[in-house]
């Protein structure tokens, strides 16, 4: 039996079993919460992976989470950490989770994601939380879309049912000094998952 094949077989053998769809990595296989992924455009000439910057010149903390400038750079590994966790620690696509830096902290915190204004943008931070759902935490909630050939981070939080936020896509934007803001917007970046070393 050849490889791709039998990917296709345990895919949709998983699929149907759960009634839900598991995020796969650049290799195929299923994107897992006890793992680390490096999170990088689909699309060469996007910018590289994802990383912590500062707002401002100067700034060493808070920070917010940007692209690499140089796309052959993966940008820091990040964990996934879902709001409703299962045994194997499958990621599935659409449900909620927070998305932290594993490697990294600001402020002597995890670095966890979060949406913010700033200037009248929606920007996503490393100021978040991890867990805890609810209407407290609803700017930390994120989750991962099929998007075409790749893959798109939404912020559409799920996790407080009387909560009305703003749905939008993950995008990239390049601000005056050349860095690449992740922000709210509604044109998303297509991403795809590289499992860390």
């Amino acid at each position: 039996m050849n490889t791709p094949f039998f990917i296709f077989i345990v895919f949709s053998t998983f699929s149907l079993s759960t009634g839900q769809t598991p995020v796969l990595d650049i290799a195929g296989s299923v994107v897992r919460s006890s793992l680390r992924y490096y999170i990088v455009p689909a699309i060469r000439g996007s910018g590289g992976g994802v990383k912590l910057a500062p707002t401002t010149i100067n700034q060493t903390c808070p920070l917010d989470v940007a692209q690499e400038n140089n796309e052959l750079l993966d940008g820091l590994p990040l964990k996934f950490v879902p709001a409703n966790t299962n045994k194997d620690g499958t990621i599935f696509e659409s449900t909620d989770l927070n998305i932290k830096f594993s490697d990294a902290t600001t402020c002597g915190r995890p670095a966890v994601w979060r949406v913010e204004d700033s200037g009248g943008q929606r920007v996503v931070s490393s100021r978040g939380v991890v867990g805890n759902p609810g209407r407290e935490t609803i700017s930390n909630w994120f989750k991962i879309e099929k998007y075409e050939d790749g893959y798109k981070v939404v912020f559409c939080p799920s996790v407080c049912n009387s909560c009305r936020p703003a749905c939008a896509d993950i995008g990239s934007t390049i601000a005056k000094n050349g860095r690449r803001s992740l922000v709210l917007n509604n044109v998303p970046l297509k991403v795809v998952f590289k499992k860390a070393n």
